[in-house]
């Protein structure tokens, strides 16, 4: 199966300001980020980053989607390049953050139709997709509402929909269930699997062990902006809980919890 994510040696630094050492606890003026990272995903796979808050999760997936650049390294979508060719990656991707502000003023059913637009989208495809996307998750109701009267779970299953209004090959979702109540979280979990069933690839950032056993089919573990382990669950689980073995890598390489 060939692997339509090719991400090979991406490095990412920040300089940090007085402040910001101030708040890290440290006296280093730049942080590294993300170290030489590299690995694979392969057409209909959900590939999880694993990993706790500050780990590089993040940042990782800003440079997948062209958010921000590499200080070096390059990734592959579907053979287009994060650093030579970011408007084509930007056409094969859907990228959903939990950081997403939706313009309060407007409507699910008006931003859907103005992303559309933006891909140009035909009106007949656009408006078969919104049916069925807004049906799945319960966006109908809502739909004439503005975004600022909307509960945080139906402003995360609006940017869901917009951030696939093109249907794209390639979702890259950071942190997909974070701060959802447990019905809503099942709903985007299960669209996923469905996802990942008609051949999507799918990279989820997360902290949360029972997810990445539910949906991925492998996993990075990332520490420190580093990739300590890769592989499918069984090898990463080696016999263990994914959870006991995350914190046995995360002793090994951070020396302490």
């Amino acid at each position: 199966m060939p692997d339509i994510i090719r991400v090979t040696g991406l490095n990412k630094s920040f300089k940090l300001s007085a402040k910001q050492q101030k708040l890290e606890n440290t006296k280093e003026k730049v942080i590294h980020a993300v170290n030489n990272l590299s690995f694979t995903a392969d057409k209909g796979e959900i590939f999880g980053l694993l990993g706790p808050n500050g780990a590089g999760k993040t940042t990782t997936l800003r440079m997948l989607a062209t958010l921000i650049k590499p200080d070096s390294g390059d990734a592959l979508l579907d053979g287009a390049s994060i650093a030579n060719q970011p408007e084509l990656v930007r056409a094969k991707i859907g990228f959903l953050t939990s950081e997403l502000k939706l313009e309060e003023f407007f409507t699910p059913d008006y931003l859907y139709d103005f992303f559309c637009a933006l891909h140009g989208i035909d009106p007949a495809v656009r408006n078969a997709r919104k049916k069925e996307i807004f049906n799945k998750f319960g966006i109908n109701e809502f739909a004439g509402v503005k975004v600022a009267n909307l509960s945080t779970g139906m402003k995360q299953k609006t940017s869901l929909a917009i951030s696939l209004v093109h249907d794209p090959g390639i979702i890259i979702f950071d942190e997909p269930t974070n701060g959802l109540d447990v019905i809503t979280a099942k709903v985007v979990t299960e669209y996923l699997i469905e996802l990942r069933s008609r051949g999507k690839t799918i990279i989820v950032s997360t902290h949360i062990f029972s997810l990445v056993e539910k949906i991925c089919d492998r996993v990075g573990i990332i520490i420190k902006g580093n990739m300590t382990a890769c592989g499918t669950l069984d090898q990463i689980r080696a016999g263990k809980s994914l959870e006991d073995r995350f914190f046995d890598i995360y002793s090994e390489t951070v020396g302490t919890i």
